[in-house]
């Protein structure tokens, strides 16, 4: 067993290699923290006649690595969770391009979180094992890969923070590189958000994430990288790894690749015209005729050749566009580098929903529609992450017809996860927090149409539909998707890419923002040996591309709704003392749900004492609202003024009424005779019945005395008529010679007094 630790940045990360999975190619533990990971990696033999490297990255999270038992019915890890499926493909983008071009066996690299400190994520450990795991497997690849975190904390880069201290962070990223044959870093991959506060930390002075900020931090993460692949080379050094022999499997041999090129390289100029659809026509026929004439051409020897000619055609046209980019200035659909398509917005298309956008550029079009919702609709996290709630949720959907296609319809997919989940993030510092805004937001983006950076049309999507409904975010957020060519020394930088620049094309880099900061980045490289200023460019040409596109929105919608739909339910916030929740529930709850029921309002009380109350028409929620501060302020009713109350207990001696949630008063049962004696309150009410009071005492305790008034009660000029042998309900005056029944005159005269009935009782006992 090899083990060995270094401290990087500020943790120490420990590689651990021959003790677990020894069957595997290669495995590895990897421990950072407390939080550990083991990665595997396995092959098999390629499949007969793919085109492409069959890689799979899986991350299998074990509930029991953070001492939890999994949620559900099965109580079992199902499905990967949303951060399992967003740590795979984090682990994926750097690792694909650092393989030897043509190799094709099958490779499957398997993460499986042993410990999860809620400290330290699992991703930085889960993609250095990864990287190590395929040294040590010994197969063609031109790593290690390594990665780290940055968290810009106070003004300054900090490698490798915690989730605690990212709780001070204005950024969050993680860099994925390698170092090349020259001794230097080559950045790979970088995923980069704001974090949820940010937009307040800013405004208390932290520093801003902008784009010359976060082009520093790369920097710092490249010196962090070095150190980690120096570590890794060490431990494939002491494990005497022999690199593995191999034959590399090209898609298509230089013979084919010449013949294409001799039929169809003249003819593709006029094939690459603007327009998507025509130009995806001009190439299905032209590759249609070359398949005729390369079939006449080879004659028997055509079926063995004929899987190359579709990759070699597809080289062809990536020669062809990168050419004529670099020589002319011209893109494949006819714009210049810097140039953003045709843009339009639109908000308030959806009848029935909170808030509605559309966003197009070009021909990617994307629909948002927002939902607005009580707090007890926050998402629930079952995963190994510290987070267990989400209040701000977007889901992305790419159906088929997207791209003019037939295709399975069902449950995302990881790249529908992941470009939901970077239009989340983009837009997560501007969502106002709960106190200031108490609702659940759910946002859908639906592409209706793509021909490039969805992604980024569904942030701009959603800070339309956001305005539309009415969300007070702190500023409009936009994104540009951003590419690179890299042809003989020459680097030419993109301006919101199609997908075909996006496939043929060096780079792929998303950048959103507001107008002041970026708030998401992701970027993705496959090439090496990028400079550092063409980088720093890219981010400085996004920024124009981003201002550009938020002036054009403001034109649409500048503000957010100073009003909400009226389809949106209607939440407040109260604060209330924390002393004072038993009370506003009541015993068994029955005093939250009298109130719940009469206003019809939804209720959640949290507790430290903030109450969201919301209801689909205002006067409900404004209603309970009411209710519950009678009860944690209550006021003492002055006399004279009435209430329609409601009977909650009769006694002998009278009735008590409820005329405020936290307040019932006293009706004595002569007053509800009506100038009759009653044996019985019930001969004059029962509990249930609704009755109109009046004040009619306060005593120093707080003890209410009522009357009965309005129509019925009210007695009649000269008070109501006397009936004989009726004496008003007053106590008869006492007899010569009463005295206790048990004692008589005797007991009397020892002092003793009679015992109250349980009347009695219930009077001195009973209070408001």
């Amino acid at each position: 067993m090899i083990r060995s630790s270094r401290t990087i940045g500020e943790a120490e990360l420990t590689f651990e290699t021959g003790k677990l999975a020894p069957q595997a190619e290669g495995s590895c533990v990897v421990t950072l923290g407390e939080t550990q990971v083991l990665a595997t990696c396995t092959t098999a033999k390629p499949r007969e006649g793919i085109d492409f490297f069959p890689l799979t990255v899986d991350v299998e999270e074990r509930m029991y690595a953070a001492g939890k038992i999994p949620g559900g019915f099965f109580r079992r890890e199902g499905r990967p969770s949303e951060t399992a499926i967003l740590t795979a493909r984090l682990t994926d983008r750097p690792l694909r391009p650092t393989f030897k071009i043509g190799y094709r066996d099958e490779v499957q690299v398997v993460i499986t979180v042993l410990s999860a400190d809620l400290a330290n994520p699992y991703d930085i450990p889960g993609i250095n094992a990864a990287g190590l795991a395929v040294s040590l497997a010994g197969l063609p690849f031109d790593g290690p890969i390594a990665a780290v975190r940055l968290g810009l904390i106070g003004g300054k880069w900090h490698v490798n923070p915690t989730y605690q201290d990212l709780d001070l962070a204005t950024f969050d990223a993680v860099v994925a590189g390698r170092v090349n044959d020259q001794g230097t870093v080559d950045i790979l991959m970088v995923e980069g958000e704001a974090p949820e506060g940010t937009w307040e930390r800013i405004q208390d002075g932290a520093a801003s994430p902008t784009e010359e900020i976060v082009a520093d931090g790369l920097d710092v993460a490249k010196e962090a990288i070095a150190e980690i692949v120096d570590f890794q080379r060490d431990i494939v050094s002491q494990a005497g790894v022999k690199p593995r022999q191999w034959q590399p499997n090209p898609v298509f041999t230089d013979e084919v690749l010449a013949a294409v090129q001799e039929f169809a390289d003249s003819r593709l100029a006029e094939a690459l015209v603007p327009a998507k659809a025509e130009r995806e026509a001009n190439l299905d026929a032209l590759k249609a005729e070359l398949k005729e004439h390369l079939e006449r051409q080879w004659g028997e020897e055509y079926p063995a050749r004929s899987v190359q000619i579709s990759p070699a055609f597809k080289e062809l046209q990536k020669r062809a566009m990168r050419r004529r980019l670099v020589e002319e200035g011209i893109r494949m659909d006819g714009r210049k580098a810097e140039e953003i398509r045709p843009l339009s917005s639109e908000i308030g298309l959806i009848p029935r929903a909170h808030g509605s956008g559309l966003f197009q550029r070009g021909e990617t079009q994307v629909l948002n529609v927002t939902t607005l919702g009580m707090l007890r609709m926050n998402q629930m996290i079952d995963t190994l992450d510290p987070k267990e709630s989400k209040r701000y949720i977007h889901h992305y959907n790419f159906p088929p017809f997207s791209t003019g296609e037939v295709g399975r319809i069902g449950s995302p997919r990881r790249r529908e996860i992941g470009h939901g989940a970077l239009a989340e993030r983009a837009l997560v510092p501007v969502i106002p927090g709960e106190d200031e805004f108490p609702y659940t937001l759910r946002l859908v983006s639906d592409v209706l149409s793509s021909n490039g950076s969805t992604s980024m049309a569904s942030v701009c999507a959603s800070t339309l539909s956001l305005m539309d409904a009415g969300v007070p975010i702190k500023a409009p957020v936009a994104g540009i998707a951003m590419g690179l060519v890299a042809e003989s020394g020459e680097f030419v930088t993109l301006t919101d890419i199609l997908g075909a620049e996006d496939a043929l094309g060096d780079m792929d880099f998303k950048v959103a923002g507001t107008s002041e900061f970026v708030t998401a980045i992701q970027l993705d490289m496959k090439v090496t040996g990028l400079p550092q200023e063409v980088l720093a460019g890219a981010l400085k040409q996004a920024k124009e591309a981003r201002l550009f596109i938020l002036e054009t929105m403001g034109r649409t919608i500048a503000h957010p709704r100073e009003v909400l739909s009226t389809k949106a339910p209607r939440v407040v916030m109260i604060q209330i003392p924390v002393d004072k929740i038993g009370e506003v529930i009541g015993p068994k709850g029955k005093r939250i749900n009298e109130i719940i029921a009469v206003t019809g309002a939804d209720i959640n009380i949290e507790d430290d004492g903030r109450v969201f109350i919301g209801s689909r028409e205002g006067g409900g929620a404004e209603q309970a609202m009411e209710m519950i501060e009678a009860i944690v302020n209550p006021k003492l009713p002055e006399i004279g003024e009435r209430y329609q109350g409601t009977v909650v207990k009769t006694t002998t001696f009278g009735a008590f009424v409820n005329i405020t949630p936290a307040r019932d008063g006293l009706v004595h049962i002569s007053k509800l005779g009506r100038g009759k004696r009653l044996s019985s309150v019930e001969e004059a009410v029962n509990v249930g019945d609704k009755l109109e009071v009046e004040v009619q005492e306060v005593d120093p305790a707080g003890k209410i005395s009522l009357k009965p008034v309005g129509e019925g009660w009210d007695p009649p000029e000269g008070g109501w008529p006397r009936v004989e042998g009726d004496d008003g309900g007053e106590r008869r005056p006492r007899r010569e010679g009463d005295g206790d029944r048990r004692g008589g005159d005797r007991g009397r005269d020892r002092g003793f007094r009679p015992r109250r009935d349980r009347g009695d009782r219930d009077r001195r006992d009973s209070s408001s």
